[in-house]
């Protein structure tokens, strides 16, 4: 039998009981379709998450108070006891250091804002005229924090666009006064729309003074403390400059915690990439679920068609080919179902997307790939069986069974 015979007849055989094959191809492509939709939404916490921290800038050093137990990084290291302050006097000692191009002292609190009667609760953040470049960020009015003003506090604020529209709407807050908690502040500047990272939008904020802040909350300790290194490939080394410089000024304790901005992103992405993963395989064993199906349909077929493999016995069709005629109909059918899932797939990304604007649930090629191959291999590893049985039948019991 000629491949185009093979072909017409194995689509014929499936076209003939549109309902069993409807529900195969619909495991089928249910099967695929949880694949892409899975692996788009591992591989989409993935990207989020580096897109997140890649938005606090570039070749940055984080120190946070408080010493991690654990070798190496982990997202409990984000999270540290504090047995000694990280001061602001620590942050401007560590300007003086070779490679050291900017640093920002990072205070963060909530607080209530109030203009012309009108009240909201806010994300307050200390710091310095670096916090700027540091964190990438964009002026859309006026300026930013005043350079060396670490340790006076001016009364002087920078707030983020929602602020504005709510408290201000169409008129300019450029010099305008607002009151933050008990303090009155006068608007400098105001943040480009759309800033973000580490999970925390710059939209909703209001920027002033590290010692303002500190003042505000009463506190002498630093949340945070970033450092923009001058080159990517002497980060290392700049990591030990720091981490020297901090030891002498803490009595020789090592009470703080040194993270890197591409040990983070290494660390979450390993992490998100085994989960992507591991969605799949789960996702994957409704593949395997079909591919059962797909047996168990093609048996019910051959039981159906005994007459008429007999006929084809008859005429001098092999058992290879018998076979073979069996094998085609089940790959064709698998491949069918991946086609529609990938479909299905593809649809379920998008609205995620659509959803989530900032979530890019995009699948990757890889799972896209797997998927469809997955599918085909299942469908025709379980084909085996029923086409070999087909393939095994005597002709003339066959003939006898029409």
């Amino acid at each position: 039998m000629r491949v185009a015979d093979t072909l017409l007849f194995a689509r014929r055989a499936a076209s003939g009981t549109p309902l069993r094959t409807g529900l195969l191809v619909l495991a089928m492509s249910i099967g695929v379709a949880a694949v892409i939709v899975l692996t788009a939404l591992g591989d989409g916490a993935r990207r989020y998450v580096i897109e997140e921290f890649s938005a606090i800038g570039s070749n940055l050093l984080i120190v946070l108070p408080g010493r991690s137990e654990t070798g190496g990084l982990n997202p409990a290291n984000l999270v540290t006891t504090t047995p000694r302050d990280l001061t602001a006097e620590d942050a401007a000692s560590l300007i003086q250091i070779k490679g050291v191009r900017k640093v920002a002292p990072v205070v963060v609190g909530s607080s209530e804002i109030s203009v012309g009667g009108k009240l909201r609760e806010v994300m307050l953040v200390g710091t310095s005229s670096d916090f700027l470049e540091v964190r990438r960020l964009q002026l859309a009015q006026g300026r930013f924090l005043p350079p060396n003003d670490v340790g006076l506090g001016s009364n002087v604020a920078v707030i983020g666009s929602v602020i504005r529209d709510e408290l201000f709407g169409s008129a300019s807050p450029l010099g305008k006064p607002i009151r933050v908690g008990d303090r009155r502040f006068r608007v400098i500047g105001v943040l480009s729309a759309g800033g973000r990272g580490m999970g925390m939008t710059t939209d909703e904020l209001i920027i002033v003074p590290t010692a303002t802040a500190l003042a505000m909350f009463d506190t002498n300790t630093l949340f945070r403390i970033l450092i923009e290194g001058g080159n990517r490939d002497e980060l290392e080394s700049l990591e030990s400059r720091v981490k020297k410089t901090l030891i002498e000024r803490h009595d020789g304790e090592e009470d703080f915690t040194l993270i890197t901005q591409d040990a983070v992103l290494q660390t979450f992405d390993k992490i998100l990439r085994v989960l992507t993963l591991g969605v799949a395989g789960i996702a994957a064993i409704s593949l395997a679920v079909a591919g059962i199906l797909v047996m168990n349909v093609m048996l019910v077929s051959v039981t159906q068609r005994t007459g008429e493999i007999g006929l084809l016995k008859a005429l001098g069709a092999t058992a290879p080919t018998i076979r073979n005629v069996f094998l085609v109909e089940a790959a064709m059918l698998s491949l069918l179902g991946a086609i529609i899932g990938v479909a299905f797939g593809e649809a379920g990304a998008a609205a995620l997307r659509q959803f989530y604007p900032a979530f890019p649930a995009y699948p990757p090629i890889w799972a896209v790939v797997a998927g469809v191959g997955t599918a085909l291999g299942t469908g025709l590893l379980f084909g085996v069986m029923p086409a070999r049985k087909a393939a095994l039948l005597d002709p003339v019991q066959a003939l006898s069974k029409r």
